[in-house]
């Protein structure tokens, strides 16, 4: 597989894949914008490299959806590889579309992969400690991530439609400057593969809802598909976010690869309805 493979809303060059297949890593999408802070290891997962078998083949990365739990740890194992990790350094989040955040230390680490969790209802993750890898989970829902290069932080959030509505990417980079004095105008951040306008319909009471939250946005945002209907633009409500958050646009790089248009490659919940199991997104300070 390599980056051609996959369809895409246009032609820029948003992402690469880099293949740790020989040291018994996986492909992982990552972004260039990312890599040029110099201080991350990153990268978004597909459905290739794993050993999980039917619906969750074969890199699943969720304990939650019915997989093999054999088959999830030998994939977190060989995603760690690729990120330069053991699996001891991950903490992973506890997703329930709020825009709840936790600052994430080293005590952390192994936290819903080796030992139980003791924090609920996290969508995002923060922390300036090397080596722990932050991790949170996707099939059509928008993965953030940010990057302080100056004040050596990272952080990664999940924003479906509730959290883009609440504003996720704001409440992650104001989570940042409470915890590291991050600054909006210093961050390097991304949007990431995630379902794109044409894929997602939804009714007309959510529409309503981002169309009162992103005043003016009109068709931007909310395409008129069947009577009741409406096309929703998540990737560009994220991008408004962050800009009005206060990154500056070429500290941005917004997604053009749709999970639910690339359904072979990604898991997409929509395209699956929901028999699918989940991609990981993954940053690491180094």
């Amino acid at each position: 597989m390599n980056i051609q493979d996959f369809k895409t809303t246009d032609t820029r060059q948003i992402f690469y894949l880099e293949d740790e297949s020989r040291i018994g890593g996986v492909l992982l999408l990552k972004f260039p914008l990312l890599d040029k802070t110099g201080i991350v290891e990153h990268g978004f997962t597909t459905r290739m490299g794993g050993v999980s078998r039917g619906i969750f083949s074969t890199l699943n990365v969720s304990y939650t959806r019915g997989d093999d739990v054999s088959a999830v740890d030998e994939n977190y194992r060989r995603i760690a590889r690729s990120l330069h990790a053991e699996v001891s350094d991950f903490v992973l989040s506890d997703q329930t579309h709020t825009t709840n955040i936790r600052k994430v230390t080293r005590k952390d680490c192994g936290k819903g992969i080796l030992r139980d969790r003791d924090y609920h209802d996290i969508d995002g993750l923060i922390t300036d400690e090397p080596g722990i890898v932050l991790a949170a989970f996707f099939a059509d829902c928008v993965p953030l991530f940010f990057v302080d290069p100056v004040h050596h932080a990272a952080g990664i959030s999940h924003s479906g439609w509730r959290g883009t509505i609440g504003r996720m990417g704001r409440e992650t980079v104001c989570a940042m400057q409470a915890a590291y004095g991050s600054r909006p105008e210093e961050l390097v951040c991304a949007v990431g593969p995630s379902i794109c306008q044409s894929c997602y319909e939804v009714s007309e009471d959510v529409a309503a809802r981002f169309l009162e939250e992103f005043p003016g946005a009109g068709r931007e945002l909310c395409e008129p598909a069947l009577p009741g209907k409406y096309q929703l633009n998540l990737w560009k409500a994220n991008e408004r976010v962050l800009l009005e958050a206060g990154i500056r646009p070429e500290h941005l790089a917004v997604t053009n690869i749709c999970t639910c248009c690339n359904d072979k490659l990604l898991f997409s919940h929509r395209a699956s309805q929901g028999r699918r199991g989940n991609l990981g997104a993954f940053i690491k300070l180094v």
